[in-house]
């Protein structure tokens, strides 16, 4: 049997295609939905017994770009990435690191103290500390029998 090469456009275009998807896989696919589209860190919520415990994934993040917001019971968390020189010199052959900005907004309720919440930044995680207020349970009362 003989094999005969084709020169089809299309069949190269296609197979350049799929090359660069193959070649792009663990770049493309491998970024999670909510990274690439929705553009903001995953959040843990943890409830303790006197707050509740925000911790945002924010790696390669400097404190200073960080904005907490409270308006009324939301609380905004964002941050803005600013612009690095760019050296003219270097030539990136692949970037995967990204700091987009993001913003994300929380709803509290009436428990969380707002005028006491606390934000703290350490190995690449925000932890914002929402404590809760104290319930204030009425005093016993005497009722009189008239």
């Amino acid at each position: 049997m003989t094999f005969v090469k084709v020169n089809n456009p299309i069949a190269k275009n296609l197979d350049g295609f799929v090359n660069d998807i193959f070649n792009e896989f663990p770049a493309t696919f491998g970024r999670s939905f909510r990274e690439d589209f929705l553009q903001f860190p995953p959040v843990n919520i943890v409830e303790k017994t006197d707050a509740y415990q925000l911790e945002v994934s924010a790696p390669g993040w400097q404190k200073e770009s960080f904005n907490l917001k409270l308006d009324a019971n939301i609380l905004t968390i964002s941050a803005e990435k600013k612009e690095e020189a760019k050296d003219e010199t270097i030539k990136v052959v692949r970037k995967e690191f990204t700091n987009k900005s993001f913003k994300r907004s929380f709803t509290l309720d009436e428990k969380i103290d707002g005028a006491n919440i606390s934000a703290k930044y350490e190995n690449g995680v925000l932890n914002v500390t929402l404590p809760k207020k104290e319930v204030v349970k009425p005093a016993a009362q005497e009722i009189t029998i008239q």
